[in-house]
């Protein structure tokens, strides 16, 4: 499906933020790692509702006792992880795999679309190194990832943390529930993504697991920890998908208030969005339960590490294209292991609105152009990535644009087209062009 947005003048009104499918997926896949938990209002996404099936897969027994409100109870049923779908979701695929040494046997994890193709060489070669017998497809080691059994029986495991941390969290949900202590250091020459790994760590302390971070590089994980389970666990909402609106309301005559639940002492990485906006020189009033922002503002270019937040850069990359000034996107070479190359792809596809835009292997520069320049109503290929997807809409926003495969948002957020209409956009769904 085709999504044509046409130039909006303004936007308008009050939305509830959706929360955070990172958080939601994590608490999902360690509730069932044992205990009962009550998981309230998580994310109703794609990637969620995968993670909420290999719970059950893992032999969680999940059930909705009133709306918004999810009783999950480990180890209710008898795993059945012989083959497993994972659908499109890289941070599920990978979260499994360790685990599948303690819950099964045998197993296939197959997926689709985008994640053919992401590397998990990394996370497989070091769970081989273990004991398992785990191997993905092709030199990426992508998926199907078969496991022909063994299990993790190493003290100590090396794991590349260059190009995502999902591969370390994934072994932080999983050593605890061995028999024996694990020491797991992070080798490669950029540790990328750390704020997930605290993420991984406040969720896994709520149930009662301890992790030891001894340097920036090296965890220990004693083994034989019980996990107890997530009592009444509300779910932030999520600030890269914020992103998305607040970009919107910066870029056009605004009034608009998200509203949600921000539990600032849970870390999210991309709640440096917040931070980047300000320098961007966009205003806005935050509060616990809202952020209130007045577009439009005179955007400022600057230099951004996203070292920490690849999954900003489609959403900076847009807006940098209306600043005042050049804007270097920096320390983002891990983004290009995403849905898509969220630095190649993207760069080509703002190429076609006349953008003057510039890539080296972890960089992005945009020197913007003034408005007249910018050619209209383009159509804008995301390559499947919801973050491309919703970054378009937004530039739309203010040069109209045709956005391809529109449906690949609801990976992370459902809503987003039905939002931002709401708000005001102009915008139709369209069969073709």
């Amino acid at each position: 499906m085709i999504l044509k947005i046409s130039p909006t003048p303004s936007l308008q009104g009050s939305l509830r933020l959706p929360v955070s499918k990172s958080y939601s997926i994590r608490a999902f896949l360690i509730a069932a790692c044992g205990g009962d938990s009550r998981i309230l209002h998580p994310s109703d996404c794609d990637d969620a509702k995968v993670a909420m099936s290999v719970a059950s897969a893992l032999g969680a027994e999940i059930k909705i006792p009133k709306p918004g409100c999810f009783s999950v109870k480990a180890r209710r049923r008898r795993p059945s992880l012989s083959k497993v779908n994972v659908k499109e979701s890289g941070t599920v695929l990978r979260l499994l795999l360790p685990l599948l040494s303690i819950y099964s046997d045998k197993a296939v994890v197959t997926g689709e679309g985008t994640l053919r193709g992401r590397p998990n060489k990394f996370l497989t070669e070091a769970l081989r190194q273990t004991g398992m017998n785990i191997r993905g497809a092709g030199e990426k080691e992508s998926i199907p990832v078969v496991y022909r059994g063994g299990k993790i029986s190493k003290e100590a495991i090396a794991i590349d943390g260059s190009i995502s941390s999902q591969f370390t969290s994934a072994l932080m949900i999983a050593c605890p529930q061995l028999d024996h202590d694990v020491m797991v250091t992070i080798i490669g020459q950029d540790l990328v993504s750390e704020d997930y790994l605290v993420m991984t760590r406040q969720i896994l302390s709520l149930a009662g697991i301890k992790i030891k971070k001894k340097d920036p590089r090296t965890y220990q994980i004693d083994g034989g920890q019980i996990f107890k389970g997530l009592k009444n666990f509300e779910v932030p909402s999520d600030y890269g998908l914020a992103a998305f609106l607040m970009a919107a309301a910066a870029v056009t005559k605004s009034d608009v208030k998200l509203t949600g639940a921000f539990h600032d002492n849970l870390l999210q990485a991309d709640g440096r969005m917040l931070g980047f906006l300000q320098r961007l020189g966009v205003k806005f009033e935050k509060t616990s339960k809202a952020i209130h922002i007045k577009g439009p503002f005179a955007l400022k270019g600057g230099t951004f590490s996203l070292k920490d937040c690849p999954d900003l850069v489609p959403v900076m990359a847009a807006l940098a294209l209306f600043a005042q000034g050049p804007t270097r996107l920096v320390d983002i070479h891990h983004a290009r292991a995403k849905e898509s190359d969220r630095i190649s792809d993207l760069r080509r596809e703002l190429l076609k609105v006349g953008a003057e835009i510039s890539e080296t292997s972890d960089t992005l520069v945009i020197h913007p152009q003034p408005l007249s320049v910018y050619t209209r109503d383009v159509v804008l290929d995301p390559h499947r990535d919801h973050r491309l997807a919703m970054a378009f809409v937004v530039l739309g926003l203010k040069l109209g644009a045709s956005v391809k495969d529109i449906e690949c948002t609801h990976k992370s957020y459902p809503g987003f087209v039905a939002d931002l209409k709401t708000l005001g956009a102009g915008a139709r769904k369209l069969k073709s062009i």
